[in-house]
């Protein structure tokens, strides 16, 4: 299962709080099928762990890089990571 699969750390920086950055990645992964979580940082940004098919994640990715309409987005750091296959759906963590 790993072998078909990617999981990325995604550090994204910028007006991404306060502008439904959460929810909106929520809802584009949950389209695209993809797995994981994303949460607010206390430095104003945004942390998210993605897990899918290496097509559906390169998506959401490329979705993360705009955002939703109000969000300002200057960097996004990617840290790849092992794919477990252990993500079930896509939540907001609080």
């Amino acid at each position: 299962m790993a072998d078909t699969i990617e999981r990325v750390r995604l550090r994204i920086t910028g007006r991404v709080q306060g502008v439904w950055y959460r929810a909106a990645t929520q809802r584009e992964a949950g389209r695209l099928g993809v797995a994981g979580w994303v949460r607010n940082l206390s430095d104003g940004g945004v942390e998210a762990l993605i897990e899918g098919e290496p097509t559906a994640v390169r998506a959401l990715i490329a979705w993360c890089r705009t955002g939703p309409p109000g969000a300002r987005v200057i960097e996004i750091a990617e840290i790849s990571e092992p794919a477990l296959g252990d993500l079930v759906g896509f939540r907001i963590v609080y």
